[in-house]
């Protein structure tokens, strides 16, 4: 029969993994409302139930913490899930960043960058997705795999920042919408950053090492 302690760690693996879904949902959804998609409501509710939710995981730990007194791994366990859902929470809000800018796009449908702006949501997608799993399966292999795939979203970053601004030098596209979508971009390499750090931590849980020193 399994212990309090080990009911209350499955009950914040749970939670971490409805919440990583929560996230991953409002990704989706703002790569959805840049399309023109009318999901903007939908995704600031997203955002509120992902607070919701870190203040939910934030009390569980505590309660790990205060009665049972994790030690070593445990301890580690515990202590990397509230570092992840700060993470989760700004990923949330920057879902909701992008929403907000796209009440202003208007139709960028035949910007040929908006297919790469969409390959960097679905990027980010999975990153989060994976470094969630890898924390309640302690797979390090794919939390590794998760930061290595930071640098796919950067260059997707990248390949966009100049396909833009050479869009602006030949005037095949207003300014102001390419500020925008330069904006939206920004923030999927910022969500990509986050998960980036979800998956740190899970490294960090399992070795006790953080990854600059794992690396040593």
């Amino acid at each position: 029969m399994a212990t309090h302690f080990e009911r209350q760690l499955e009950e914040l693996h749970v939670q971490i993994i409805t919440m990583g879904s929560l996230c991953e949902k409002a990704i989706s959804l703002s790569n959805r409302a840049i399309r023109g998609d009318k999901c903007i409501q939908e995704i600031f509710d997203t955002d509120k139930e992902i607070d919701t939710k870190e203040r939910e995981i934030e009390n569980l730990c505590m309660r790990i913490l205060l009665h049972q007194q994790p030690v070593a791994r445990d301890l580690r366990e515990v202590s990397a899930a509230l570092k992840m859902i700060s993470d989760m929470e700004r990923i949330g809000d920057q879902a909701s960043d992008i929403a907000e800018l796209s009440l202003q796009l208007g139709d960028v449908s035949d910007i040929a960058e908006l297919s790469l702006i969409q390959k960097m949501a679905n990027e980010t997608m999975m990153m989060v997705v994976r470094g969630t799993e890898a924390y309640v399966t302690k797979d390090l292999d794919v939390a590794h795999n998760v930061i290595d795939n930071d640098d796919v979203v950067d260059d997707l970053f990248d390949q966009i920042k100049m396909a833009l601004v050479k869009r602006i030098q030949d005037n095949h596209v207003k300014s102001f919408e390419a500020a925008d979508l330069l904006m939206v971009a920004k923030y999927f390499e910022r969500i990509g950053d986050h998960a980036t750090n979800i998956a740190e931590w899970v490294i960090y849980s399992i070795t006790g090492k953080h990854v600059d020193e794992a690396e040593n």
